[in-house]
């Protein structure tokens, strides 16, 4: 019931998001589509000619009994660290069963956050997000990916792992959040007037933007741990009452033969006492 509860609050703040942040994709998307070299608009759109260095945020729960939802993250971020050779990725962890897992192994966690509210704000992921462009401005990650599990329904929780930075307007990585955008949105035919100059927005757009990239990503992974540890409470208490009657039918079928032995005792020892007194 309690995470049945959390559950319905984590879903709602996941799902009323979703349209400002697929809103906010499309206006990036028009900005970056302007005359020019898109990658030399902001720092934050530039490809690095050679990836040396990349970093994973990691998004998992701080506690478990939550069904396959934290092992199937892991494994999904582990995999992607083996096809692409990126075993010595710099992982920012989001939860300790990330942090906990990544550390038993040998890889090298950089930073690690946990016990985020059960409500996270925008300054809750600031420090995260500070830490990813900070770094990719820096040159110290050339790559920066995202990993999370993106809330599809109650049932089914799909973990991900995409490119957060730099930046590559023009297609959405979320399949949830493409029901929101305008089929249109990636059009370059129409050019739009901006005030300030598209440059001066994108100063102010770009770090908003990956901080609610983030910040979404925050909410998918709450609202798929709390469904599927609700799911999995549900199935531990049906699988409990199940056990319970079993073992209350194997109880009374004990009990049972135990009073059937010794009725069997009694009538015995009353036919040899009645076959002693003839």
């Amino acid at each position: 019931m309690v995470a049945a509860s959390r559950m319905r609050r984590a879903q709602e703040q996941a799902l009323a998001s979703r349209p400002y942040a697929s809103k906010a994709w499309e206006i990036l998307t028009h900005l970056a589509s302007q005359r020019g070299d898109m990658q030399q608009l902001h720092p934050l759109l530039t490809r690095r000619r050679e990836i040396r260095d990349v970093a994973i945020i990691l998004i998992t729960a701080d506690k478990g009994l939550a069904g396959a939802y934290n092992s199937n993250m892991i494994r999904a971020t582990s995999r992607f660290m083996a096809d692409n050779n990126r075993t010595d990725a710099k992982l920012i962890t989001v939860g300790r069963k990330g942090r906990d897992f990544m550390v038993r192994y040998g890889r090298n966690v950089v930073a690690e956050f946990a016990d985020l509210p059960a409500r996270p704000s925008t300054l809750d992921i600031g420090p995260i997000t500070r830490l990813a462009i900070d770094g990719f401005l820096s040159g110290e990650y050339d790559e920066v990916y995202l990993a999370y599990t993106n809330f599809i329904n109650t049932l089914r929780q799909e973990p991900v792992v995409h490119l957060l930075l730099p930046i590559h307007p023009g297609g959405t990585e979320s399949k949830v959040m493409a029901e929101h955008l305008t089929p249109q949105y990636t059009a370059r035919s129409v050019e739009y007037l901006y005030e300030p100059d598209p440059n001066t927005l994108l100063d102010t757009i770009l770090p908003r933007f990956t901080e609610l990239q983030i910040y979404q990503a925050v909410l998918e992974a709450l609202a798929s741990e709390h469904s599927a540890r609700m799911v999995a409470m549900r199935n531990a208490t049906e699988n409990a009452k199940d056990l319970i009657s079993d073992l209350t039918l194997t109880y009374n079928k004990v009990r049972q033969d135990a009073i059937t032995k010794e009725m069997l005792d009694i009538a015995g020892g009353a036919e040899a006492l009645t076959k002693a007194s003839r």
